[in-house]
C-alpha cells in the first residue's frame, strides 16, 4: 500500500502525506479503514504479471451499508498500461458473484484516471461529495 502512494491523485492519502511517510499514511489507512470491513479478506485480490511481479490490488469490501470497491490501486511503474480495468474487473465480479444488487465506488474529482476506468467499466456517476476542511 505505501507503494502506491507514490504519484497517488487521491485527495485523503495526498492529505495524509503532508504530515506522515508513505509506510506510516498506508498502516493509518489500512487499520483505520480497511481492517475494520467485516467483509472477508478473501475478496481482497493482488493482480500480478505473468512471472508473479505485483502490478496492484483491489479491495472489494462490504462497509456496512454497500458492497463497494472499497480501495484499488496501480503501482507506479505499471499506471497507464490498461492494468486498472482487469483490477476493477475482478474486484467487481468478486462482488457480483455474492450476489448483490449494486456496487458503489468513489473517487475523487482530481483523479480523472480512476473515474475513467470506472466509466469504462460501466459504473455510473449518480452523486457527487464536496468534502471541506478546515487548514
Amino acid at each position: 500500500m505505501a507503494r502506491v502512494l507514490d504519484g497517488t491523485l487521491d485527495a485523503y492519502s495526498l492529505h495524509d502525506l503532508t504530515t506522515l511517510t508513505a509506510p506510516e499514511a498506508a498502516k493509518a489507512q489500512y487499520t483505520g479503514e480497511l481492517a475494520r470491513y467485516r467483509s472477508p479478506r478473501e475478496w481482497w485480490r493482488v493482480a500480478t504479471l505473468p512471472d508473479g511481479e505485483p502490478v496492484g490490488f483491489v479491495i472489494p469490501a462490504h462497509n456496512g451499508y454497500n458492497p463497494i470497491i472499497a480501495y484499488i490501486a496501480v503501482l507506479p511503474e505499471h499506471r497507464g498500461k490498461g492494468y486498472v480495468d482487469d483490477i476493477l474487473a475482478e474486484g467487481t465480479r468478486v462482488l457480483v458473484d455474492q450476489g448483490v444488487p449494486r456496487i458503489r465506488a468513489s473517487t475523487d474529482l482530481g483523479n480523472v484516471p480512476m473515474a475513467e476506468a470506472f466509466g469504462r467499466a460501466g459504473y455510473d456517476a449518480f452523486e457527487r461529495e464536496i468534502v471541506m476542511s478546515w487548514g
